[in-house]
């Protein structure tokens, strides 16, 4: 920020706002009412326009120009400079070839004796142990240029996966990186993890539901991807995947996952409708779908269909669970 930039700022502060538009005084003009000449009013249109660019103001109708509040305007200008330091770091290094010397030094070591089958130069290694597996994941996040594709089979995470995975992901989407995730089912009762989901949507991510069983796969640029060796115990480590052909199928599967899957309900109340409630309130009175939906004058069919997405809602497993979670969210009431 330039002490023009400065002061333009400061005087938009002062005189509440500013017009870019022409033969109107400009924020950085001086307050005694001294004519301008166009020369120093384009000048003026200028500061303010680059104090837009900055964040540092808001445009209104009529080319009204506002100040945001200080506290908005520094934390803006330090984003903004970690995200230019970020970017001239990782440039730097990235043509100087920096990160590649130095996983060559792990490449061309020799590996342990228990492990004859790692080594990055193959189309498939394995990665024993979880730290391992997140060396991994912070070398392909670091070159992801285009895509991340994530899925998390519990829908829960801890509180260390959250802090480990929260700058690798944020810094994916400060890199415009497309970030798309499917989370099981779990995640809609587990709300540090639901939390953190709807955080990373704010700032671009796109998160899905599965109510399905899900497999466990992470896929970059479509031309990398890790899997567990033992799907039921993760900690063991992943297969790294390289071969374009297994990698083209993960990828396919995937999408079939993510078409199945739900979008991340928002924090907004999604109340039921009328019928919804009825619906709801039969699972406690009638024994039999064919009586509900007779009392409610549906088909059984139809009945049953709005049961199915109302479970899906809730994130409830039985009708049982369906009918608790609805009277814990007031929805019976």
């Amino acid at each position: 920020m330039t002490e023009e930039e400065e002061e333009a700022y400061r005087a938009l502060l002062r005189r509440g706002s500013a017009s870019a538009a022409p033969g109107r005084r400009e924020a950085g003009a001086a307050d005694g009412g001294r004519p301008e000449t166009s020369e120093g009013a384009e000048s003026g249109r200028e500061v303010l326009e680059r104090l837009l660019v900055l964040g540092l103001a808001t445009g209104g109708a009529h080319g009204v120009i506002r100040a945001i509040p200080p506290a908005r305007a520094v934390d803006a200008l330090v984003e903004s400079r970690l995200r230019t330091l970020r970017e001239e770091l990782e440039s730097e290094a990235t043509g100087r070839s920096v990160i590649e010397s130095l996983f060559m030094e792990c490449w061309t070591a020799v590996p342990p004796p228990h492990d004859d089958h790692a080594g990055e130069g193959q189309m498939i290694a394995q990665l024993h142990g979880i730290d391992a597996v997140r060396e991994a994941i912070d070398e392909l996040t670091f070159f992801a240029r285009t895509e991340d594709l994530t899925t998390e089979p519990t829908g829960v995470l801890a509180e260390e996966s959250i802090a480990v995975s929260h700058p690798i992901n944020m810094r994916l989407l400060r890199r415009g990186v497309r970030l798309r995730t499917i989370m099981g089912a779990a995640i809609l009762q587990d709300e540090p993890t639901l939390t953190y989901m709807r955080e990373l949507v704010s700032h671009g991510a796109e998160v899905r539901v599965s109510h399905q069983p899900i497999e466990r796969v992470i896929i970059v640029d479509r031309s990398a991807a890790l899997t567990p060796i033992d799907p039921a115990h993760t900690a063991r480590g992943a297969l790294l995947v390289r071969e374009p052909g297994l990698v083209a199928t993960l990828v396919t599967l995937f999408e079939r996952m993510w078409e199945a899957a739900d979008e991340l309900p928002s924090e907004e109340v999604d109340l039921p409708s009328d019928v919804e409630r009825e619906i709801l309130a039969m699972l406690r009175e009638a024994d039999k779908d064919e009586t509900a939906a007779r009392q409610l004058g549906m088909s059984v069919r139809t009945y049953r269909k709005h049961l199915a997405a109302l479970m899906r809602r809730l994130g409830a497993a039985n009708r049982v669970e369906a009918a608790l979670l609805a009277h814990e969210k007031g929805w019976l009431n």
